[in-house]
């Protein structure tokens, strides 16, 4: 009888009860504040972490996933008798965490010959952020506890990571700015206007879809944006951070253009939010 375990990294942003619920194991991230080191996700709540970025005299930085973590994950499944292993990864055009599990995986089998035919390890390089990937987890998690095969539910995941599509605007631009996720010139430009940017990602790049002036109309850009490009009858998902006032608008606003509420309500963890800000807002849903 075959056993699936479901594992994934912090930036994924799953909320703790759904990690829980499903069983599935979330490697976090370090996060150095100063001279201290945080465990992503871990060690602080999304919005404890929010008033520590805010008050930091310098924005924190965060480390890859080493080797070392993902032989223990590997080690710890297979010594568990598990079947299956199904990790989905961060970005790997924005981090060196995918490229580094397969080198893992490469050692782990050296070094467990045993475990060659007896336990797998898939691992999938989401090329996006946040529950653009960690919903594909959770819905994988899902159907492997309906009965479903790893072979199903790997292919469900990557079903889902072929046609997510995420769309945030930060309102906040230094932090977008300090990550490289929109150049220096368009930041001023933007924080001299007043101009937000409608941001996504395409085959793991980072894009600009559109600027706009106002808080009011980031609103009407990315409901309309969603109105249009979403699957009929497919879930989507609302983003948060700090601006929880911008949130509720966004909510409202895009339950009422689809006729029905977002599957998932959540907050951005660390990781996201060094690189974009506490403060955006954003939707996720299936094209």
């Amino acid at each position: 009888m075959s056993r699936v375990k479901f594992t994934t990294d912090s930036a994924a942003d799953i909320p703790v009860e759904l990690q829980k619920e499903l069983d599935i194991q979330v490697l976090p991230f370090p996060i150095a504040m100063g001279d201290e080191e945080y465990a992503d996700c871990v060690d602080f709540t999304p919005d404890q972490f929010y008033e520590m970025l805010l008050a930091a005299p310098q924005i924190p930085t965060h480390a890859q996933l080493n080797a070392y973590t993902f032989l223990e994950l590997f080690n710890g499944a297979f010594e568990a008798g598990y079947t299956d292993l199904i990790h989905t990864s961060i970005n790997a055009k924005g981090s060196a965490t995918y490229q580094t599990a397969l080198q893992a995986r490469d050692m782990f089998y050296h070094d467990h010959p045993e475990a060659q035919g007896a336990f797998s390890i898939e691992l999938i390089d989401s090329r996006t952020y946040t529950m653009a990937y960690g919903w594909a987890v959770v819905q994988g998690a899902r159907l492997a506890a309906g009965g479903a095969s790893a072979r199903e539910a790997a292919d469900l995941i990557r079903d889902w990571l072929d046609h997510v599509r995420v769309l945030f605007a930060p309102l906040d631009l230094r932090f977008a700015k300090k990550s490289g996720r929109i150049s220096a010139a368009a930041a001023f430009m933007g924080e001299a206007l007043g101009l937000k940017p409608v941001m996504t990602f395409e085959g793991g790049d980072s894009k600009i879809l559109s600027k706009v002036r106002g808080e009011k109309n980031v609103i009407a850009s990315l409901v309309d944006l969603c109105r249009k490009e979403r699957r009929d009858g497919t879930p989507w998902l609302l983003i948060r951070g700090n601006n929880l006032e911008q949130a509720a608008r966004l909510k409202d606003a895009c339950t009422a253009a689809l006729g029905e509420g977002p599957a998932l309500e959540y907050p951005i963890g660390g990781v996201i939010a060094i690189n974009a800000g506490p403060n955006l807002v954003g939707l996720i849903y299936r094209t």
